[in-house]
This record gives C-alpha cells, sequence and structure tokens, in this order.
C-alpha cells in the first residue's frame, strides 16, 4: 500500500500518552501514512484508578506529539478523563476544531490493571474499568460518528479489545466482562452506522509487553507462584508463532483498518494474537 494512504484524514486516538504504549504506536503508524492526529490521554494521574503505571501525564503526551511532528505530520493533543462524557465531546470537538474534520477514531484508552479476585473488586473499581473501558468507547463513538455523519463522507471506528473480550481470565473479571462487551458493541454499531458509510471494528490484541503489559506480567506470576521466566515460557509456548505481540502488531492492523483495502470490512473483532486465540 501507499506510504501516504492517509493523507488528508483526520484521526483522534484515545489513550496515546503513554511511552511504548498501544496509542502511540498507534499514533505512529497513522501519521506516516499520512494522517493528522489528535492525541489524547488523562493528563494525570488520580490515585488507584489512575496510577502512573495506567495513564499518560500531559508532559508525556506532549513529548509523543513531538517527535511524531518531527517526522512532518501534524498533531495536536487534548487532556480529559473519560468518565465525564462533557470531556468527550469536548475531545471530538477540539479535534474538529484544530485539524478541520475527523475521519477515523481509535477507542485505545483502558483500564487493564485494576486486577485481583472477584470477591474482593470494589464497585469503585468495577465502575472505573466498565466505565473507561465500555461506556468510554460508546460516547465516544455517539460524539464521533455525529460528526462524521455530518461531514457525509463515512469514517472509520476501531475499538482496541482484547483476547479477554473472546476468552475468559481469571483475577481479571471486570477487564474480560468490559472487552467481552466491547465487542458486541462493535458488531451492533456496526450494523447502525454501515448505510452512513462509517465502518466499526475491533482488533483484539494477545498479551503485549508495553509499561502496563510488564506491570501485568508481574501481578499475574506472583499471583501465581511463579518467577517471571516461568510465566513469560509457559505464555511463549501457547503462542504458535512463539512470542508475545507487540505495539506495532496492534498498530498495522489499526491501519489497515483505516485504509481502502479494508472499506468491505465491518462487524469484525481481529484477533492479532500469533495464533493463541483463533475464534
Amino acid at each position: 500500500m501507499s506510504s501516504k494512504e492517509l493523507a488528508g484524514k483526520v484521526a483522534l486516538i484515545t489513550g496515546a500518552g503513554r511511552e511504548g504504549g498501544l496509542g502511540q504506536a498507534i499514533a505512529q503508524t497513522l501519521a506516516s501514512a499520512g494522517a493528522s492526529i489528535m492525541l489524547h490521554d488523562r493528563g494525570a494521574t488520580a490515585g488507584e484508578i489512575a496510577p502512573a503505571h495506567g495513564v499518560g501525564t500531559k508532559s508525556q503526551l506532549n513529548t509523543i506529539a513531538d517527535r511524531i511532528r518531527a517526522t512532518g505530520a501534524k498533531v495536536e493533543t487534548v487532556t480529559g478523563d473519560l468518565l465525564d462524557e462533557t470531556a468527550i465531546a469536548a475531545m471530538v470537538a477540539k479535534t474538529v476544531e484544530k485539524l478541520g474534520r475527523l475521519d477515523i477514531l481509535v477507542n485505545n484508552a483502558g483500564i487493564g490493571y485494576l486486577f485481583g479476585p472477584a470477591v474482593d473488586i470494589t464497585a469503585e473499581q468495577l465502575d472505573a474499568v466498565l466505565g473507561v473501558n465500555l461506556r468510554a468507547p460508546m460516547l465516544a463513538i455517539k460524539h464521533a460518528a455525529r460528526q462524521m455523519i455530518k461531514q457525509g463522507q463515512g469514517g472509520r471506528i476501531i475499538n482496541i479489545a482484547s483476547q479477554a473480550g473472546k476468552s475468559g481470565f481469571a483475577l481479571a473479571a471486570a477487564y474480560t466482562a468490559s472487552k467481552h462487551g466491547l465487542i458486541g458493541l462493535t458488531r451492533s454499531i456496526a450494523l447502525e452506522l454501515g448505510d452512513q458509510g462509517i465502518t466499526v471494528n475491533a482488533v483484539c490484541p494477545n498479551h503485549v509487553t508495553t509499561g502496563l503489559g510488564s506491570w501485568q506480567n508481574d501481578f499475574m506470576s506472583k499471583a501465581r507462584g511463579q518467577t517471571m521466566e516461568q510465566y513469560m515460557g509457559e505464555m511463549r509456548a501457547r503462542i504458535p508463532l512463539g512470542r508475545t505481540c507487540t505495539p506495532e502488531d496492534i498498530a498495522a492492523a489499526a491501519l489497515f483498518l483505516c485504509t481502502p483495502a479494508a472499506a468491505y470490512i465491518t462487524a469484525e473483532a481481529m484477533n492479532v494474537s500469533g495464533g493463541e486465540e483463533y475464534h
């Protein structure tokens, strides 16, 4: 495909303010294909619900934006709490104000760190996981789709789901439930927006060792009484391609779903798991 397949397109990517994260990789990849980018992250930590290993600060967001701008891409930034619909609406409005339109929404932000036994989860933790992982994508779609429909030229919506959207995982019940819900949301919204030329798809990674992924590895290995080497060795043994997923693997899938080559693909939940997940 052309290296500038997305020239003239504008993409809004949530949760893109952490170094080495999925959002950063997706932003860099879409920018390299010619898209203008609005980078979003929460902008500040907030205790257990938004710890340093789970959110990007305003400073981190700006650093990533500057790095992508250095490649010649047009990049803007916006911060906001995705638990607040007003912030979500403002995020979409700022994208249009600064970049002129909105063609691509990538719902990448998510809480993947409030793990533990289901019998111990608090209502606050559950509300936060479902709020960021499911409620926020639906509200972002609501506001982004209105803009896309107004433009009258279709659009692309990509939800970053998970292998946990298709299989169960002990000690991650809330996260797993939210990602199952995100796939259901993807399929349902795709049916609603198809006649507007807007495709809606999900990307389902298996484990990705980002900064957050490293925290997950540490948590899960300790919970199982394993060393990190034992835990990671067992993980790789389950994957036919013999390695864990990288942010670049997910970014490549997201890019494909934004291109004309994927114009007839919608309501799908694409596995990017090296063969570990195949349903």
